[in-house]
């Protein structure tokens, strides 16, 4: 059994490079990403990840600062920058690799307001452009869009949640995607109870679309 290091959720992963590139296509948006082993969907942009980018409201006008919490290599962040190009969008995930690919496909999509972060699992920075590793623990964000690492674990996840969704603005929201077989609908519930107003946008293939707003 392949242990933590080579999980997508890991710093480092072990497992060997194996770079390859795929389309990202929208009805307004068209990106070609490089991704490589030992980050989340690998292979395709997959279908929770869609389903934000189809369904989630985009960012208006008037968001600074957003935020892709577990970005990967990047789809959802590449995505919110080319849709909301005045907003600052930050990029933060745990896994080293797939942080530099985010850095990487910003790049080579000519996007220059994407902010890539390596963080530790409480949301500190670690790595990153200097300045970005800086100013991120300041940062209040407009909204937030993620995907987020449901496999890590209900108490990690919890914990990741918090540390996130309590940086909302005032009046900001967070777009979540979650697959109801993994605790879609608990972790809504869980939301809720925590004070994070939290309501089902939409339903579809085995996938949950929440709105949290800040508490």
């Amino acid at each position: 059994m392949a242990g933590r290091s080579s999980h997508y959720f890991s710093r480092q992963p072990e497992v060997a490079s194996d770079r390859r590139s795929i389309q990202l296509s929208l009805p307004d948006c068209e990106l070609r990403l490089v991704t490589d082993s030992g980050v989340f969907s690998a292979d395709r942009v997959d279908a929770g990840t869609r389903l934000l980018l189809q369904e989630a409201p985009a960012p208006t006008a008037e968001m600074g600062d957003i935020c892709d919490v577990g970005c990967g290599y990047g789809p959802i962040a590449l995505t919110l920058a080319r849709r909301s190009p005045q907003s600052r969008v930050w990029a933060v995930d745990v896994n080293e690799r797939a942080v530099a690919l985010c850095a990487e496909n910003a790049e080579a999509n000519g996007i220059d307001t994407v902010r890539p972060v390596v963080i530790d699992p409480l949301g500190s920075a670690l790595a990153g452009d200097p300045a970005d590793v800086s100013a991120l623990a300041e940062v209040r964000f407009d909204g937030i869009w993620s995907n987020p690492p449901i496999r890590i674990g209900k108490p990690a996840l919890h914990a990741l949640l918090t540390t996130w969704l309590d940086r909302l603005a005032p009046g900001g929201h967070a777009w979540l995607v979650v697959q109801r077989h993994l605790g879609a609908d608990s972790l809504a519930e869980w939301m809720q109870s925590q004070g994070w107003p939290t309501t089902r946008l939409v339903s579809r293939a085995g996938y949950r679309l929440l709105e949290v707003s800040a508490r």
